[in-house]
């Protein structure tokens, strides 16, 4: 359906360095991380990737194949008209030919980030690599896509690919699914916490709808610190904000990529007296490139290298084994 949606909206899939990828995992707990879309006009597929060596975004979208894509930061695109852009679909995982992937990552990366060059690893560290550049790519077929063609929530969204009365209601055609119970537990805070409402005036909330697809938007965010949790200071117009498992990642990045960084809460979406909030109960640390100089933004990596390597070593084990059973 790509090739007939609005040239704006091709144009934020091109273009747009980022998007905010969400999965839903085997808990029922929506997951969202900052990616890099990768799109060809007219091609029926949206799609990004993942590393061989921390293949939850592709682990989690194999079990459930019911994924989203948000274009919300237009950061490094050119793009200035605030367009926004929910893409909900289903994903299909290929790591079939691992060369082949990294042949076409390599090649859409010189394209997508001429400048940045940041998806190659310093020649340093080519050796040690093999857990990122061994590349699971995820191709996602949009069912429905959601428009705000000046990034404007509090208007409704041009539709795409689904029944307007759908969003007008909340309701889908689609089987309703039964939704996990909140999460629970303590609440997690630390300093990273504190920069939401501060450096971070913004974040993507993601939730799962009634239909079993993921929704996401980016919110205004502040801190209501008496009672740990973080407050929406705006609700989506058109998409049913749900009570529940809940994630807030956020995110920002270099416009020629060159340093990124993000972080998530996962927690319970709740409907306050003052209005929507989420009480964390987790704070997850994302691959980063910290602002730094270009030692400190691989020292974290390099840290915790050992790992990838480990876990892109059972990958491979796992996928031999497959073939020859």
């Amino acid at each position: 359906m790509t090739a007939t949606l609005p040239q704006e909206v091709r144009d934020a899939f091109e273009r747009f360095v980022t998007c905010e990828y969400t999965t839903i995992d085997a808990r029922q707990q929506p997951v969202t991380w900052p990616v890099v879309p990768y799109y060809s006009s007219g091609a029926p597929t949206l799609d990004t990737t993942t590393g061989l060596g921390y293949p939850k975004k592709a682990n989690d979208a194999r079990r459930n194949p019911h994924v989203a894509f948000l274009f919300s930061d237009p950061t490094g695109s050119g793009i200035e008209s605030g367009i926004q852009v929910l893409v909900q679909g289903i994903a299909e995982v290929d790591d079939r030919d691992l060369d082949a992937n990294l042949e076409r990552y390599e090649r859409e990366s010189a394209i997508k980030l001429p400048r940045g060059r940041s998806v190659k690893l310093p020649r340093m560290l080519h050796g040690i690599s093999a857990w990122y550049v061994q590349r699971i790519y995820i191709k996602v077929r949009p069912e429905r896509v959601f428009v705000w063609p000046e990034g404007d929530l509090a208007k409704r969204p041009d539709c795409h690919g689904t029944h307007l009365e759908e969003v007008r209601s909340g309701h889908s055609e689609e089987p309703l699914q039964a939704l996990e119970p909140p999460t629970g537990g303590g609440v997690a805070w630390d300093e990273r916490v504190e920069e939401l409402g501060a450096r971070y005036r913004s974040a993507v909330l993601a939730w799962v709808a009634p239909d079993g697809f993921p929704l996401a938007a980016r919110l205004p965010v502040s801190l209501d610190r008496g009672a740990r949790r973080i407050a929406f200071g705006a609700e989506p117009a058109g998409l049913p904000l749900v009570e529940g498992r809940a994630c807030l990642t956020a995110h920002s990045h270099d416009p020629d990529f060159k340093w990124r960084e993000n972080f998530q809460l996962r927690g319970d979406l709740v409907r306050a007296p003052e209005g929507w909030a989420l009480v964390p109960h987790k704070l997850v640390g994302g691959l980063e490139l910290p602002n730094k100089c270009i030692l400190g933004r691989y020292r974290d990596t390099m840290r915790r290298s050992m790992g990838f390597q480990r876990t892109a070593r059972r990958e491979l084990r796992r996928r031999k084994g497959h073939t020859a059973g």
